[in-house]
């Protein structure tokens, strides 16, 4: 059984999350430092790490770089929220939580992060759109546009199994009927109308974008969840549920 260190024993929200997940993970609670926690990751004490409900994002982020590392072959990190509806539903949002204004190349980085952590998690093939307030050159030119097509464009040439699309709307992502209007006038998408990766420009859009979701949708939410470091962690917002970080786990499980 995997386990996952929680450095924030005793806090109440994680203990009652622990005994809740003793079914499907061996949580181990300890009071201490976020760094000491990712150092028993490396010592092989643990298998990944859950923080962030009483230390900054800034603590565990930087922790995670400064001790875990970097993935192998990887140099741009990332993160995703995994949003749950309470009809079932799930979609993911990234990244939110840690690059501000990304380059079109770290854009294109993240959308692998995301495609591959996403295969992971989702049941279904993940369909990626990377949004904007337009949807394909609706909007007129833009650099925001220019960045999220060289990005698209990168990712194609470099992973063309991955299922993306751009630039589009939030409606013309997720919406069957508005996606397939829209997309019309390109030839055409995949993607448009039935994504189940948010692909965001940057960290504002989609940090408003998942706090939205949370608390006018009633969604649940993991993460943010760390992508492109050595080992599986999750930086918990400090607003975290009990339901959000059971959820987080699980999500996390499935990356290790």
């Amino acid at each position: 059984m995997h386990k996952i260190i929680f450095p924030e024993a005793n806090n109440d929200y994680i203990k009652e999350a622990a005994i809740r997940l003793n079914m499907i993970c061996e949580p181990i609670l300890v009071e201490s430092s976020v760094q000491d926690a990712a150092v028993k990751i490396l010592d092989g004490e643990a298998d990944a790490m859950i923080a962030g409900i009483d230390y900054s994002s800034r603590d565990v982020i930087l922790a995670t770089r400064d001790v875990i590392g970097i993935a192998e072959g990887r140099k741009t990190f990332s993160s995703l929220f995994v949003a749950k509806f309470p009809n079932g539903q799930r979609i993911i949002i990234s990244d939110g939580a840690t690059c501000k204004n990304p380059t079109s190349e770290q854009l294109a980085d993240i959308i692998e992060l995301a495609n591959d952590a996403a295969a992971k998690i989702l049941d279904d093939q993940p369909r990626l759109a990377v949004l904007s307030f337009s949807t394909f050159g609706s909007g007129g030119k833009d650099p925001s546009m220019e960045k999220t097509a060289e990005a698209i464009a990168l990712i194609r040439e470099r992973r063309p199994d991955i299922l993306v699309d751009g630039e589009m709307q939030l409606d013309a992502a997720v919406n069957p009927r508005v996606g397939e209007k829209k997309a019309a006038a390109h030839g055409g998408s995949e993607v448009a109308g039935h994504a189940n990766v948010l692909i965001v420009p940057d960290i504002n859009s989609g940090n408003i974008l998942y706090k939205s979701i949370e608390q006018f949708a009633g969604a649940t939410v993991a993460g943010p969840i760390l992508l492109g470091f050595a080992k599986p962690v999750s930086d918990l917002s400090r607003g975290s549920t009990v339901e959000d970080i059971v959820l987080t786990a699980e999500s996390l499980l499935k990356l290790i």
